[in-house]
C-alpha cells in the first residue's frame, strides 16, 4: 500500500509528459495515425543520414527502406494541410488566418533553425556537421542546406499563396490544381533558390488535399477506407510501386512524372492504413506522436546527433541498426516530454509562440461538453 502513492505520482508524471488526454479528446484519430507514421519516417530519415555522415557502414536495407520513406513522406504533410484549409477559411478572416501561419509556421521555424545552426556552429568538434556563420544567410534564401527546416517555410508560403489565391482572387479548387501542376514543373529549374522552389515543388499536394477534402468526411468513404479489403487490395499495390521507385532510383531514372504518380499512391495507402488503424483503435502511440508532430520536427535532429554522438563517444556503440533505433526513440520522445513539462505550461513558450498563452483557470462549474476545435496547421 505505501508504494501505491508513488505509482500514481509516476502515472500522473507520465501522463503530463506524454500528453495523454489528447486520446480521450474528440479528434480525428486517422489525421494524428497519419501524422504520426509521417514523422516517425521524418525522423527515421534524419537519424540514418547522421549516422552515414560518420565512418559507420550502414545495411543496404536501412537505405532502401529510407528511399521507400521519401516517395510519399513530404506530400503526405502537404495533403493533410490542404484537407483542413477549407475549415480554417471557415473559421476565420483572412488577417487571422495570415498571422496563424506565421505563428504556427515560420515564428517557429526561424527560432529553431537559428538555435540549431548556432548549436552546430558552437559543437562543431563533436558533430558531422559543417557549418559556419555563412549558413546563417541560408535561413531566408536556402532553407533546404539547413537539415529538416526547409518544410515549415515551405508551408508557410504554399498556404499563403493558396489563401490569396482562393479569398482574395477566388480562383476555384480545380484551376488550383492545374496552378499546382505548373508550378510542379518549374520548380525544377529554380531549385538554386529553395525558399521558392520547395513550395512551388509541393503546392500541387496541397491542392489536392483541398480539392478532395469533402471526400475524407463522406461516410460511404470512410466506411470504404476503415474496410479490411481495401487495406488488403491495396498493399501489393504499395509494394510493387515501392518496388518499382527503388529500382528507378538506382537507376537515376527517378522523373518528376513518375514521382508525382508513385507519390499520390502512397499517400493514397496510407491514407487507407490510418482509417483502419482508427477502426481498430490500436498503436495509440501513433496518435500521441502525431499529435506532437511540430515539436518533434523542430528538435529532433538535435537530440538525435546529441544521442548519436553519447552512444558512439562515450558507449562506443557503432552498431547501425541499434544506433538508428536508439536515435529515432530519443528523437521522438524527448521533444514530446521537453515540450510537455517546459513548454506548454508557459515556462519556455517563446520557443514556439511569439505571445504568451492565456491559461485561465477551469470555471467552478463545468460548462456543457463540446467538441474540441481542431486544428492541423502545423505538421
Amino acid at each position: 500500500m505505501d508504494n501505491q502513492p508513488n505509482l500514481q505520482a509516476k502515472n500522473t508524471w507520465l501522463a503530463k509528459a506524454f500528453n495523454t488526454a489528447v486520446l480521450k479528446k474528440s479528434r480525428l484519430a486517422w489525421v494524428d495515425y497519419l501524422r504520426g507514421i509521417a514523422i516517425i519516417l521524418v525522423v527515421y530519415r534524419h537519424a540514418l543520414i547522421g549516422i552515414q555522415r560518420g565512418t559507420i557502414t550502414v545495411p543496404d536495407a536501412l537505405v532502401n527502406a529510407n528511399m521507400i520513406f521519401y516517395s510519399f513522406r513530404m506530400p503526405l504533410f502537404f495533403i493533410l494541410s490542404g484537407i483542413f484549409i477549407n475549415s480554417s477559411i471557415a473559421r476565420h478572416p483572412f488577417k487571422k488566418l495570415l498571422y496563424s501561419k506565421f505563428e504556427n509556421l515560420l515564428y517557429p521555424y526561424l527560432v529553431w533553425v537559428t538555435i540549431q545552426v548556432t548549436l552546430q556552429i558552437l559543437l562543431a568538434r563533436y558533430t558531422n556537421s559543417d557549418r559556419t556563420v555563412h549558413d546563417y544567410i541560408f535561413i531566408l534564401t536556402q532553407p533546404k542546406l539547413l537539415d529538416q527546416f526547409w518544410y515549415l517555410p515551405a508551408l508557410f508560403n504554399c498556404s499563403i499563396v493558396y489563401l490569396l489565391l482562393k479569398m482574395k482572387l477566388h480562383v476555384p479548387d480545380w484551376a488550383q490544381l492545374f496552378i499546382g501542376f505548373g508550378l510542379y514543373l518549374l520548380a525544377p529549374h529554380i531549385h538554386s533558390l529553395s525558399m521558392v522552389a520547395d513550395w512551388m515543388e509541393f503546392y500541387i499536394f496541397f491542392a489536392i488535399g483541398d480539392l478532395l477534402s469533402y471526400l475524407f468526411f463522406r461516410e460511404d468513404t470512410q466506411r470504404f477506407f476503415k474496410n479490411p479489403w481495401t487495406l488488403l487490395a491495396v498493399t501489393p499495390v504499395f509494394i510493387c510501386t515501392e518496388l518499382y521507385y527503388l529500382h528507378l532510383a538506382a537507376a537515376g531514372e527517378v522523373s518528376i512524372f513518375s514521382y508525382l504518380a508513385i507519390a499520390l499512391i502512397g499517400c493514397f495507402c496510407m491514407v487507407v492504413l490510418a482509417f483502419r488503424l482508427q477502426s481498430l483503435d490500436i498503436l495509440r502511440f501513433l496518435r500521441i506522436i502525431g499529435f506532437h508532430s511540430l515539436f518533434i520536427y523542430v528538435m529532433h535532429v538535435l537530440v538525435t546527433a546529441f544521442t548519436r554522438a553519447i552512444l558512439t563517444r562515450v558507449f562506443h556503440l557503432h552498431n547501425p541498426v541499434a544506433l538508428l533505433a536508439c536515435c529515432i526513440i530519443t528523437g521522438i520522445t524527448i521533444p514530446i516530454i521537453f515540450y510537455n513539462l517546459l513548454i506548454k505550461d508557459n515556462i519556455l513558450y517563446f520557443l514556439f509562440t511569439p505571445k504568451k498563452p492565456n491559461r485561465k483557470l477551469p470555471p467552478a462549474t463545468p460548462p456543457a461538453k463540446e467538441k474540441e476545435p481542431v486544428s492541423y496547421t502545423s505538421v
